[in-house]
This record gives structure tokens, sequence and C-alpha cells, in this order.
């Protein structure tokens, strides 16, 4: 039996398998297509223009429009406190009462010194009188008419002294009484009944201060002085507000300018500033902590952006803006003076452009966006609502 060639199970064409490794050698070398970056999403404001008030922002505190130290002018016991620590008192109003025994018995007796010495002093006259006309006829010397005219003289000075003694002791009686040299309100207490007060101690029977109307003291800087010179004028009853440092800083309490200093402190560099406030509800307090704005003027017609929106380089400040079609704009800008959370604009912007506020730190000029809460360009109404979330 003949030997037979042992063929393969399986015979596959030369082309077929040429055909299978170019297939594989070209699926080997061809890359995956990468993923488009998205369209970056940012947030806009328009640029607004407009009037725009130049406040000059600062910390005050307060204090009593007048204070007193209530003193004593006369030395004695204090028999009598006439009010409580604390309260509101008006001008004229009894405060203290020291013992008032030891001047009325002084006044008595300079008054009774007082008719001694006018007793005598009238008796003089007439002897000045009858010496003169003796004087005259020759019967008394010349030297005699001089001593007694000498004599009325000095009893004439006695006389006056002893008058103002007596005013001096009426004084005391009457200081004996300590008023309210002012309204306002009182104090602590130094002393009380039955201490031992001395005429212009150190230390003040009590201190009174007048709290309606108030004074907010507050500093503001040389540069900002020039300002206010130029602009509002150190003579004009400028408005200025007033809100709490602490508690609730939303009320607005209203006041008028009403002192300038009358040099820049070189220490600081800044000039004092006192404004009036009426105070008639007792909102401000001596010695409280306020926040002041003093309104110089109003600026028209000027240009605003959000101060988050300005980014700097090398060359300046610049900010993006964003045309219809959604592409970014690099613009370079002017800034002014800052107010709020808002700067002005003096060149660069005109009003009214789209200004990227959040975002903007992720694009470069001429960059298509995606403004937040917009459709993308191009799209449907369909592309828009299957954007928001609903099912297509």
């Amino acid at each position: 039996m003949r030997d037979r060639p042992v063929r393969p199970l399986v015979e596959r064409p030369l082309c077929a398998v040429l055909l299978l490794v170019a297939s594989s050698t070209l699926f080997a070398c061809k890359e995956p297509p990468r993923p488009q970056r998205p369209t970056p999403t940012v947030a806009v404001a328009a640029v607004e223009k407009g009037a725009v008030p130049y406040v000059i922002a600062a910390n005050g505190e307060v204090e009593p429009n007048r204070f007193v130290s209530v003193q004593p002018q006369v030395t004695g016991q204090l028999t009598r406190v006439a009010f409580s620590e604390g309260d509101d008192v008006r001008q004229g109003q009894v405060l203290f009462e020291i013992d008032k025994r030891p001047f009325a018995a002084e006044l008595e007796r300079v008054q009774g010194v007082v008719a001694r010495d006018e007793a005598q002093l009238a008796r003089a006259r007439i002897d000045s009188a009858r010496y003169e006309a003796l004087a005259k006829n020759g019967y008394v010397t010349r030297e005699q008419n001089d001593q007694i005219q000498g004599d009325l003289r000095a009893l004439a000075a006695t006389v006056s002294a002893d008058r103002a003694s007596v005013e001096r002791a009426r004084f005391d009686l009457n200081n004996a009484t300590v008023r309210a040299p002012i309204s306002g309100r009182t104090g602590q207490l130094a002393f009380r009944e039955g201490n031992l007060v001395r005429a212009q101690s150190d230390v003040a029977l009590v201190t009174i201060n007048e709290v309606q109307p108030v004074l907010v003291r507050f500093a503001v800087p040389e540069s900002d002085f020039a300002e206010l010179r130029a602009r509002g004028g150190m003579n004009k009853p400028l408005p200025v507000r007033i809100r709490s440092a602490a508690g609730d800083t939303a009320r607005v309490i209203e006041g008028t300018l009403a002192f300038v200093d009358n040099a820049i402190d070189r220490s600081t560099g800044a000039v004092t500033l006192k404004a009036r406030v009426p105070n008639m509800d007792g909102a401000l307090w001596p010695g409280q902590f306020v926040q002041v704005s003093l309104q110089l003027a109003v600026d028209s017609n000027v240009v605003t952006i959000p101060a988050s929106a300005v980014m700097s380089a090398g060359s300046g400040m610049f900010v993006f803006t964003v045309s219809a079609e959604g592409n970014a704009t690099r613009v370079p800008v002017k800034l002014g003076r800052q107010v709020g959370d808002r700067a002005i604009v003096t060149d660069g912007l005109s009003g009214g452009e789209r200004l990227i506020v959040d975002g903007q730190q992720r694009i470069a000029d001429g960059a298509k966006v995606q403004v937040r809460g917009s459709a993308p360009a191009g799209a449907t109404p369909a592309d828009s609502t299957r954007t928001a979330g609903s099912t297509p």
C-alpha cells in the first residue's frame, strides 16, 4: 500500500493570510481620537454707567457734644445728693447740697461789719464837711483838714472791701447748693452723703455728658482731605452717615459735618473731623465705635464694574468681555477709586458691554465661551431643552 502525503486539516489561501496580516498592522498604527475640550462656562454682568457718589469711609468714635466735671466751689460736708447716678438731669437742677450753716454765719458776720463801717463812714463824711468849712475860715489848720479827708477816704475803701466780702460770703452760701451746669446724663458718683468735699479738688463730684446731640469724631487721610477741599469744601454741612460698628450695622443714622481741624496730624498723616448727630432716640452713646461715610459729591455718567472681574498682568489691568457670538475679548482698562465691591473705570469701557465676572482665569483672548444659563452657540431650542436636563 502506498504512503499518502499528510495534508493540513485546514488549508488557507496565501492571499487571505497576507490580507489578515496587513489589516492587523493598519489597526495597530492608528491612534484613538482625542476627546474635545469642553467650552469654558463663565458668568457675565453688564457694565453699568450712571451716577456714583464720592464717599469717604472711616472709623469713628462717639463723644458727647459737651461734658462737664462738676466740682464743688466750697469746702464742707455733703448733706444731700438729689439724684441717682445715671439719671438724666436738666440745666439748673439741684444735684448736691453742702452744709450751709458755716456759710450763712459768715455772711451774717460780714454784713455786720459792713453796717458798722458804713456808720463810721457816714460820721466821717459829716466831720469832713465841717472841717472843710472851718479850714476856709482859718479855724483849723490845713494839716488837720487833710487828716480828716484822709480818714474819710480810708473808711470809704474799707466799706468797699466789706461789701466785696459780703458778695463772696453770699457766693459761697449759694454754691453750697450745687446745680447742673448743663443738661445731660450723669455718670458715677464719686462722693456720697456725709463725705467731706473740698473746693477745686482733683476728683469731680460727678460728670455730666450731653448726649442730645452727640459728636462723632473720625479722621481722614491727607489724600481724602485734599479731595474734601476740592469737592465739598470745609464750610458746608456735608451729609454724614453713621453705622454701628457692632450690633445693628444695617441701620443708618444721619448727621452733618460740623468741624474740620485746622492742621494735619504729622504722626498719622490724617485730619480730624467731627459730625453732629441729633441723637434724639439715644441710639449713639459716648465712647461707642461707629463706621462713618462722608459724602462729598455725586459724579454723573461714571462707568463701574465688579471689582472681581479685574485681572492684572505686567502690562496693567484688564477684563474680558463677551460678544454676541460667545467670543471672549481681552480689554485693557484703567481704574479709578473703588466704591464698595465695584471699581470705577476711567478708560477702556463705555458702558453696556457684557463683562465676564467669574471664570475668566481659565480663558484666553479670543476663546469661545459658554455663558452660564444660556444655550451654546448654534443650539436649537430642543438642544437647549435637553441641555437643561429633560429627556430627548
